[in-house]
């Protein structure tokens, strides 16, 4: 992808179970390596928790869906206020990669690149075991992506679950069956 990407541009299948999201923020590198990495700017897009930086290295992600936005929308039956996740680095090249497993998958990667005083970032899920859990993932990693991209801007985010919910059923419309 090119200079156009937005802050919607959906997620492609690069290989059956491998999710493949680009998006372009204004930087600096460093800027958004930091919303990678530091647990209390993650927590605002993403999912709080402290990550020792190093290969090797054990975390906890603490997922609060609810208060990422104001108002959060309606959260879908079947999700809890709190979602924790154990995971571990497993390649790290600051401020260019960072790569983490992730439960129930072969894991994580996020690549940043320089492109003038933008970033490029792309965020590469693999092992994705089956179609639910595709569709949620993809969904999830859209609009949190989305949300760090519009807090980066300065802009207040779109209702997190109702997004979601939306998100989730265009990719059922557009991932293969």
């Amino acid at each position: 992808m090119t200079e156009l990407i937005t802050a919607d541009a959906y997620g492609v299948l690069t290989e059956p179970g491998t999710l493949r999201i680009e998006r372009l923020l204004p930087g600096p590198i460093d800027r958004i390596w930091n919303y990678l990495t530091d647990g209390e700017l993650r927590r605002l897009w993403l999912a709080a928790g402290a990550m020792e930086m190093k290969v090797g290295a054990s975390f906890e992600f603490v997922w609060r869906n609810d208060e990422l936005t104001d108002p959060p929308g309606r959260r879908p039956d079947g999700f809890g206020e709190e979602h924790r996740m154990e995971g571990r680095i497993t390649e790290l090249d600051p401020p260019h990669k960072l790569a983490i497993t992730w439960s129930d998958s072969d894991g994580v990667t996020f690549e940043l690149a320089p492109r003038g005083d933008q970033v490029l970032l792309t965020l590469t899920h693999r092992g994705i075991p089956n179609r639910g859990y595709m569709l949620s993932v993809s969904a999830g990693w859209h609009m949190h992506l989305d949300i760090m991209a519009v807090r980066l801007r300065g802009g207040n985010p779109a209702p997190f679950w109702d997004s979601w919910a939306r998100l989730k059923a265009d990719y059922d419309k557009r991932l293969p069956a």
